[in-house]
């Protein structure tokens, strides 16, 4: 998807949020997916660095449907972006910036979100087709460097910082007003072997949190 497509899209979406399961495994992928939709979440990670990683975005595939997007995080090379691909993914995330990764990804007409935390990165980034940049970590990209970001990164490209993002909407605010335009959630609502009942917890805390930060 083109930068210019996805940026029409990402603004439409009632919560702009990535849910960044690391750690998932498929006996809980199903339902994951499940709760994640009825608490309004679109977008759905499955880092390559968890149990069985494509297995389970296929069983979340089948469930999301046309309702959202699944894919794949830690995407770190072409041949990782072909498996994802033919395992029905949609998603290609990285936490760093690889222009045949990207490339590869836009071939296949899949979201190019590549990990950046330089402008030299979110150019080279930009160049290869990415669909969105991720700011990551977020912890070392303020909302003051987000802010300097969007003064040169086009309004085109999203921008969605991911690391340390808590369910606050003060947090998010602050980056929303620098020129972010989402985020990506990792261990404030995902971690390896979380019961179900507390990822639907967690996600309506984070539900609640967009809420208040875009009201």
């Amino acid at each position: 998807m083109s930068p210019e497509n996805f940026i029409a899209q990402w603004q439409q979406e009632p919560l702009p949020l990535v849910a960044i399961l690391r750690g998932i495994t498929p006996e809980d992928a199903v339902e994951a997916a499940e709760i994640l939709l009825e608490c309004g979440f679109h977008y759905l990670e499955v880092p390559l660095n968890s149990p069985s990683p494509l297995e389970s975005i296929a069983l979340m595939r089948s469930v999301v449907g046309e309702r959202g997007y699944v894919g794949a995080g830690t995407v770190l090379t072409v041949e990782q972006v072909d498996a994802v691909a033919e395992c029905g993914g949609q998603l290609i995330i990285s936490p760093s910036c690889c222009p045949e990764v990207i490339r590869r990804t836009r071939l296949l007409k899949l979201i190019s979100m590549p990990g950046i935390m330089t402008p030299s990165e979110a150019f080279i980034a930009i160049d290869a087709g990415a669909s969105a940049l991720k700011l990551f970590p977020a912890e070392h990209v303020s909302p003051i460097v987000t802010k300097a970001f969007r003064a040169v990164v086009p309004r085109s490209v999203a921008m969605l910082p991911v690391g340390g993002i808590q369910p606050d909407a003060a947090q998010m605010r602050s980056y929303i007003q620098a020129g972010a335009n989402g985020f990506g959630l990792g261990g404030g609502l995902y971690q390896a072997g979380l019961s179900m009942p507390t990822l639907r917890e967690r996600a309506q805390a984070y539900q609640h949190a967009w809420r208040q930060c875009a009201g």
